[in-house]
């Protein structure tokens, strides 16, 4: 089938979520519906043992949920520029490693937009974070080259790469009636970015828009991070973090830090990581709390525990006025917690502050002051969360912020680059 000429696809791929957008000469961006009639598609893949099938998005969590047999993968774009990225694992009878996982997901993206279409386009341009990996620029540059073997492998011919908060800024941009000097904060699930940009009509249909990008900056924390520090603080504790066991002697940790982290949670599932676990009982003085450790793992319902855990953030963040129940008693009968605007304010506090520091040396960096800034432009997922907005209130408080496409904005973006 030939390439689509003149035609430009954007390809936001997330650790949460992801997104396609697609651009035909020089019209509007507009995106591409990838499940169902959602433009966004979570970035999960479930190998369903049964049928030996593949299912991705909102239906792979779901067969997961309804305990079919199979394996649930989330957070893929967080094995970029690891070591972990070239290790194998059995997919349905074959060894395969994640790098050819994170392939077949966008395979996935490809033949739906190859359906939409007619066709593939020519063009290709894919989202980055300024930083796959915080200062490590050889393993940056790895995991960059590990995305386009990915695409490539997709059926991808063309591809090119922007920095997603420029592409968040290009989209804006398309809304503006006169030129802005504009602080692009872009929080996804693995990563925070930042951009100082002068924006504007005018300056639209520029092909070089170097000398407007007045400074770039990223921190590797995003959604993911706030999950794993809320599922320390909330779950991890009802299933023995922090206990200390006969010898006054708390529990080793490392299983609940890898239980609370998207893409490690996988690994808790074989047969050492078994073994390693049972091996813990006699490190707890209440046996009870073990056994829902071993419960978790036996049922392997990891993700389903950090998506509890998710969902209670999202709601905390959305009524600010009372405590959010968190039910755990599909773990054990009446087990469950409780998140409350204060305490998610304070669990996220030491992570925004690193979020908000990464913002203020972006403005530093354009050499402006908060006074400078026309507006912040916010686009991510994650920077929806009420604890976010009240942060960057803080340290920008003259400055409005304005609520851009939180999960397509980045995938329209792309599309419009050049």
């Amino acid at each position: 089938m030939p390439l689509l000429q003149d035609t430009t696809l954007g390809i936001d791929f997330g650790t949460s979520n992801s997104a396609v957008a697609v651009r035909q000469g020089r019209g509007a961006a507009r995106m591409i519906a990838l499940e169902g009639g959602a433009a966004t598609l979570p970035t999960a893949l479930f190998f369903n043992a049964e049928e030996q099938r593949t299912h991705f998005g909102r239906d792979a969590v779901a067969q997961y949920l309804s305990g079919t047999e199979g394996r649930l993968m989330r957070s893929l774009k967080s094995l970029l520029g690891s070591a972990l990225l070239q290790e194998k694992t059995a997919v349905h009878n074959t060894l395969v490693s994640y790098q050819d996982i994170i392939g077949l997901f966008l395979r996935r993206l490809a033949d739906t937009a190859q359906a939409e279409l007619g066709g593939l386009p020519a063009r290709v341009v894919m989202g980055r974070p300024v930083h796959f990996v915080d200062d490590d620029p050889l393993r940056d540059r790895q995991a960059e080259a590990a995305l386009r073997l990915a695409a490539a492998g997709a059926g991808f011919a063309e591809v090119s790469f922007q920095l997603e908060p420029i592409a968040a800024a290009l989209d804006y941009e398309q809304r503006l009636a006169h030129e802005a000097l504009v602080l692009v904060v872009d929080i996804g699930g693995g990563t925070s970015d930042f951009t100082v940009v002068r924006l504007g009509p005018d300056r639209a249909g520029q092909s070089d828009r170097a000398r407007d990008v007045l400074a770039t900056t990223g921190v590797h924390v995003g959604g993911t991070d706030f999950d794993r520090r809320l599922s320390l603080d909330l779950a991890m504790p009802l299933l023995g973090l922090r206990h200390r066991g006969p010898a006054g002697r708390e529990v080793p940790s490392r299983v609940f830090f890898d239980l609370s982290t998207w893409h490690l949670i996988q690994w808790l599932y074989s047969p050492r990581a078994l073994r390693d676990a049972e091996n813990l009982r006699n490190d707890y003085s209440d046996v009870r709390l073990h056994g829902r450790l071993m419960r978790v793992l036996h049922e392997r319902w990891g993700h389903r525990l950090a998506d509890t855990v998710e969902r209670t953030k999202i709601a905390a963040s959305s009524t600010p006025e009372a405590s959010t129940a968190m039910p755990l008693d599909w773990i054990e009968p009446g087990l469950g917690a409780a998140l409350s605007p204060g305490g998610l304010a304070a669990g996220l506090e030491a992570l925004l502050e690193q979020v908000v520091a990464c913002a203020r040396d972006c403005v530093a960096q354009a050499g402006l002051g908060a006074q400078g800034l026309e507006a912040i432009y916010l686009t991510g997922g994650s920077s929806a969360l009420r604890p976010l907005r009240h942060a960057l209130a803080a340290a920008f408080p003259a400055t409005p912020q304005v609520e851009g496409d939180l999960f397509g904005g980045v995938a329209a973006g792309l599309a419009v680059s050049r």
